[in-house]
């Protein structure tokens, strides 16, 4: 009995071991597939990542982009070696940012686009006299032999806000079917051919207008409809004057100060936006005239007139025509612009003075002269007056004050290379400085980003 018992419970003690050991043996081949198959999911580290298809991407699928504008490289000196670009002339110490602030934040309505630095551009401008036809010969600065170019490796960077550079396509764009106008004197004829320049990397202007002396002249954009004009009008009022293309008097400017000019009143209401400016003419001699009748002069020895001074004339005939613009209900955008600093050292234009700066000056160094202080509180007086009135009439009137933006650029001045080549024949020869106008390429070239950025992106 105990035998039988016995081999019985070694019969389940087998029972139980087979048992165990299959399981063992099912559990060990399923570790085993399920690893092996694991592996087939694990990146070979071995293999380099495989290649994007080298096909070409048909053009319907993505456009082709539009042909980049004329290189600007094309017969521009590169910059001497002396031009430091790595840090900036002013003072400030403004570099390039590196944070990454979002433009929303700053351009949270404290921006201020007239106070900034200029900073390094070592890309140069975005044209050259070989790529535009359109510079007068006494701003282009690289044709008539001017031997350095670190003028042009400057931008202007405003310090509270972001200011993208000049679109000239998104401009053309937006001005389709428009009609612009610069009015004022030489100033503002140096800046229409800075505009025009770089529009033409986009399409070439054709000139469609000119008056007889070639003072007034109006270009148009075809793919665009969209036309530029120049009006001569140095003192916004009606002016008889007596001077050649150097500068030159043989009488006194005969000045109307109750009388505008028609040559932009008759055709004020026809542009769709407007940059108007004067100042640096009414320093010039002239004989002032209110109803017809003689009042003063200013610079009239032996004349047995009142010598009233430039101030007297200039605050009359800015503030008639600001009113004429703050009660025209003139329903597109118009800029008033602030008279522009010159730099003439050691003289004026006709007595020896000259600007020999190549860089920019550092933040201080340069102060503005006393009568460009004078003429830039008479504008500022009359705008604040003409804008409280333009608001109340709809009319919508800006400042554009670029005094200061332009102070700090002695270095951009065409000095003696107003003329071709003046030094060919004689390196000591003495020659007619311009310390009052801009080169081309030059600084004058960023009125463009800000305007821009007031007239379109704003």
């Amino acid at each position: 009995m105990k035998l039988i018992w016995r081999l019985k419970s070694l019969n389940e003690y087998s029972s139980w071991i087979f048992k165990l050991a299959v399981a063992v043996l099912l559990l060990g081949f399923a570790c085993r597939l399920f690893f092996y198959q694991s592996s087939s999911f694990e990146p070979n580290i071995e293999t380099p990542f495989v290649e994007l298809s080298k096909e070409p991407v048909p053009s319907a699928e993505i456009p082709e982009p539009p042909p980049p504008p004329p290189p600007v490289t094309v017969d521009m000196p590169k910059p001497p070696a002396s031009v430091n670009t790595s840090e900036t002339f002013l003072s400030s110490g403004v570099q390039e940012h590196e944070d990454e602030t979002p433009q929303e934040e700053l351009n949270d309505g404290k921006c201020d686009l007239f106070t900034g630095d200029w900073i390094p551009n070592t890309s140069g401008p975005m044209y050259t006299n070989a790529t535009c036809s359109l510079i007068e010969g006494h701003q282009n600065c690289m044709r008539n032999g001017r031997p350095d170019s670190g003028y042009l490796l400057w931008r202007w960077n405003p310090r509270n806000c972001e200011l993208p550079p000049f679109d000239a396509q998104r401009f053309l764009e937006v001005m389709r079917n428009k009609r612009w106008a610069l009015i004022g004197d030489s100033i503002s004829r140096n800046h229409v051919q800075s505009l025009l320049c770089i529009l033409s990397t986009v399409e070439q202007a054709v000139e469609v207008y000119h008056d007889e002396e070639y003072k007034s002249k109006r270009w148009h954009f075809a793919s665009y409809n969209f036309t530029m004009s120049n009006i001569w009008s140095p003192f916004l009022v009606k002016a008889a004057i007596f001077e050649d293309n150097n500068g030159v008097s043989s009488s006194e400017v005969q000045l109307q100060l109750d009388k505008l000019d028609t040559n932009w009143t008759n055709l004020y209401q026809s542009f769709d936006y407007m940059i108007i400016s004067t100042g640096k003419w009414f320093l010039k001699a002239a004989i002032y005239h209110e109803n017809d009748t003689e009042v003063g002069c200013h610079i009239c020895p032996g004349k047995n007139l009142t010598e009233k001074g430039f101030v007297f004339a200039y605050e009359k005939a800015l503030r008639y025509a600001m009113n004429f613009i703050a009660t025209s209900k003139h329903r597109g955008l118009i800029f008033f612009r602030t008279s522009t600093p010159d730099h003439f050292e050691n003289g004026e234009w006709h007595n020896g003075g000259n600007c020999t700066k190549i860089t920019p000056a550092k933040e201080g160094e340069i102060e503005l002269k006393d009568l460009n202080k004078i003429l830039r509180s008479v504008e500022l007086a009359e705008f604040e007056k003409a804008s409280a009135k333009a608001a109340e009439n709809g009319v919508n009137l800006k400042l554009l004050d670029f005094t200061n933006l332009l102070l700090s650029r002695p270095d951009g001045h065409p000095g003696p290379y107003r003329q071709f080549h003046p030094f060919a024949q004689d390196k000591n020869a003495k020659v007619q400085n311009d310390c009052l106008h801009w080169c081309l390429p030059g600084p004058i070239d960023y009125w463009n980003d800000v305007i821009m950025e007031m007239a379109v992106n704003g």
